[in-house]
């Protein structure tokens, strides 16, 4: 269990993390509410950890025209609204910023889709399940597969990664807040860092989370590769 302390708007947050064994899903209390949140995994609880799957993998969208209105999976903070009604947004384009449980996590589009109507506004509070953004669906249909294909040979399952070394002395660890899947390492081992700098970009919660340095100082060891499957309290950098 992961126990986290965290303001919004001048308003005090406490929240835990505990991930329900045998499943895909973690409990999260904010202040006393419980919510249940599905993690989407890219591999079976049998498996080693994988690779992130493709987009193709993902699915399906919703029918041309389809509206839907895209919620806050939790608690937080606008930072930054990055589009505008009547705006055409791409699958995996970022459609707003917030800032929650010390995190900045990109909320971003399923699929492709029109922006109907922006509710929220930089600065605004919100609360889990709260509106955010409306949107209607522009994806294509999905083709049918020819039924003469042969589909590809499956490859090999990526080995397990070795575990990870002790930190060395006088360095500290920035660790996973969350499970999640490591999509970008944005920081170089020798690299020197300030308070704040982006770090790794992790998703979690159906959100490309930004795992910042909370110190200056430099880059002794990354502990994790992009497409990496982590676990809440999992090492992910190395800083001393």
């Amino acid at each position: 269990m992961k126990n986290f302390k965290f303001k919004i708007g001048g308003k005090d947050y406490e929240a835990t993390v505990a991930p329900k064994e045998g499943s895909n899903e973690v409990e999260v209390t904010v202040n006393g509410k419980a919510y249940t949140v599905e993690v989407e995994h890219t591999a079976s609880k049998a498996a080693a950890p994988v690779a992130r799957p493709a987009v193709s993998a993902a699915a399906p969208a919703p029918k041309a025209g389809s509206a839907q209105t895209i919620k806050a999976p939790l608690p937080g903070n606008i930072t930054k609204v990055l589009v505008s009604a009547g705006q055409s947004v791409k699958a995996g384009e970022v459609l707003l910023t917030m800032e929650a449980m010390k995190m900045e996590n990109n909320v971003v589009a399923e699929f492709d889709c029109t922006v109907k109507n922006v509710i929220v506004k930089e600065g605004q509070s919100v609360n889990g399940g709260d509106n955010l953004v409306e949107v209607e669906s522009t994806a294509a249909p999905v083709a049918a597969p020819s039924p003469a294909a042969t589909p590809a040979p499956k490859a090999a399952p990526t080995p397990a990664a070795a575990p990870a070394p002790a930190p060395s002395a006088g360095a500290k660890t920035v660790n996973a807040p969350l499970p999640g899947n490591i999509v970008k390492i944005a920081c170089t081992v020798g690299q020197q860092v300030a308070a704040g700098d982006v770090l790794v970009v992790m998703e979690a919660m159906k959100m490309e989370n930004n795992i910042v340095a909370d110190n200056a100082g430099t880059v002794k060891a990354i502990l994790v590769q992009q497409g990496s499957t982590v676990q809440s309290g999992d090492p992910l950098v190395e800083i001393a």
